[in-house]
């Protein structure tokens, strides 16, 4: 099950890069979405990722797991913060939830400098 996360975000990044060259205008206001979205409210950042890690475990997007546990990370995530949501993930998405949760898990560690890499 071991994957390197931070190895899969920069794949990722990459065939981002050439969606966004081929339509710029959708990639454009996905981006603007993404921004408005995560911007801190009533909620801050840090919850906001967090949330969309959970989600990300929940629709098993293994590229949204990458992007995401990065971005908790960045945005002052804990990990006993992963855990919890992870618990939150699981409880939504129910068996298959685990497997997609100790995946973020392994991730956010990757990126905390915790983990090892495939």
């Amino acid at each position: 099950m071991s994957k390197n996360w931070p190895e899969r975000l920069a794949e990722l990044k990459g065939a981002v890069a050439t969606l966004r060259a081929g339509h710029p205008e959708v990639m454009k206001t996905f981006g603007a979405l993404s921004a408005a979205a995560i911007e801190s409210g009533a909620l801050d950042s840090r919850t906001k990722e967090l949330i969309a890690l959970a989600v990300a475990v929940a629709a098993r997007c293994e590229g949204c797991i990458a992007t995401h546990a990065e971005a908790a990370l960045r945005h002052g995530a804990s990990r006993a913060a992963v855990l919890e949501a992870m618990g939150v993930a699981v409880w939504m998405a129910a068996g298959p939830g685990v497997m997609y949760a100790a995946q973020a898990l392994q991730a956010y560690d990757q990126f905390a400098g915790e983990g090892t890499a495939a």
